[in-house]
């Protein structure tokens, strides 16, 4: 099983990555302010003015430690990597069962009903913390119609049904998202999910976090062999990465949603962090993004026990699991793909 390794997240505004020996060193004006032994690390972010040397760039290749460039913002931008790994039968297996509208919606339908399953264990979750909290009868109410919605996820549903219905429940969700906040509601609030650009702080919060799950994911899918680009239940689209939005929907009430929660009701994050832009934008300042970033590898580092493997793991290494797990049922050693389930 593949080893979680460290990812580096370059922040600070004209950081310079170059190489020594077999280390990535990080210099601002000149001065070298971190060094890192490449054997430690698993990955490389880059957000905004970061630059990096053709050789350090050069032992990352070497070594499967993949660069991505963000931009400021956190909207991806590119990815540089060594070559791919993984058997090519399993990706041939892949684009076959992507060219199967009826393979596809299996797929699908254990996706959408762990993303649904996931979110409905947040607002659970948030009753149990908060049973007296606004919105509790609300909030009660969308969990039951999440549930009963798993329901018509059955064996021989299509495609479209099953986006149809993904889509609704994230809706339901959405809806009572902004009863889960506790703090600060006349700066942070939720009144449905809006995206490039992010207009007000909890939507640049998500969107933020969403960007560092699907990182982890794609390195995760090339790690097993997998194709990001080719999804199931995300067709093909240039430049969507539709496997990896796939394997995304398990994690993301989980691994962001969660998170973005905490960071607010426990301030750890504050309005003053972020910023609003003439086009009307919300953006995060250096230090929220780099506050956020911390509390992200903090999540990683937590252990939880896998729902299907029964083995204690990170949060960190269930994207990784989740990939191989996937893998193992496109080459046929699994009967069907067991999705991340939290319970």
């Amino acid at each position: 099983m593949k080893t979680h390794g460290n990812t580096l997240y370059v922040t600070t505004q004209d950081a310079y990555l170059g190489k020594e020996d077999e280390a990535v060193v990080v210099r601002v004006e000149g001065q070298i302010r971190m060094r890192i032994p490449i054997h430690t690390l698993g990955s490389v972010v880059c957000f905004g003015q970061v630059s990096c040397s053709p050789a350090m760039m050069h032992l990352c290749a070497e070594r499967s430690v993949a660069i991505s460039f963000l931009s400021e913002h956190g909207r991806f931008l590119a990815r540089v990597e060594g070559p791919v790994s993984g058997n090519v039968l399993v990706r041939r297996e892949q684009y076959r069962w992507a060219d199967s509208m009826d393979q596809s919606a299996i797929v699908a339908i254990t996706v959408v009903t762990a993303k649904i399953a996931n979110s409905r264990a947040v607002l659970l979750r948030s009753l149990r913390d908060r049973p007296e909290r606004a919105g509790a009868v609300a909030i009660g109410q969308a969990a039951q119609v999440l549930k009963d919605r798993l329901i018509e996820l059955r064996p021989g549903v299509g495609l479209d049904e099953i986006r149809g219905l993904e889509g609704e429940c994230a809706r339901i969700y959405f809806n009572v998202f902004d009863h889960l906040i506790a703090t600060e509601k006349e700066h942070f609030f939720f009144h449905g999910r809006n995206r490039r650009p992010p207009l007000d702080r909890m939507n640049a919060l998500l969107s933020f976090l969403y960007v560092l799950v699907e990182h982890d994911v794609r390195g995760a899918l090339q790690a097993v062999g997998l194709d990001p680009a080719v999804g199931f239940l995300h067709r093909d689209r240039p430049g969507r990465l539709g496997l990896a939005l796939d394997l995304m929907e398990e994690f993301r009430s989980f691994m962001a949603d969660r998170l973005a929660l905490s960071l607010v009701n426990l301030r750890q994050v504050h309005a003053d962090g972020f910023q609003v832009l003439e086009s009307g934008a919300i953006t995060m300042d250096d230090e929220t993004r780099r506050s956020v970033l911390i509390a992200y590898q903090k999540r990683k580092q937590e252990e939880i026990v896998h729902p299907f493997l029964l083995e204690r793991t990170t949060v960190g290494l269930l994207v990784h699991l989740q990939a191989r797990l996937l893998s193992r049922y496109i080459r046929g050693d699994l009967d069907g793909y067991p999705a991340f389930l939290w319970k």
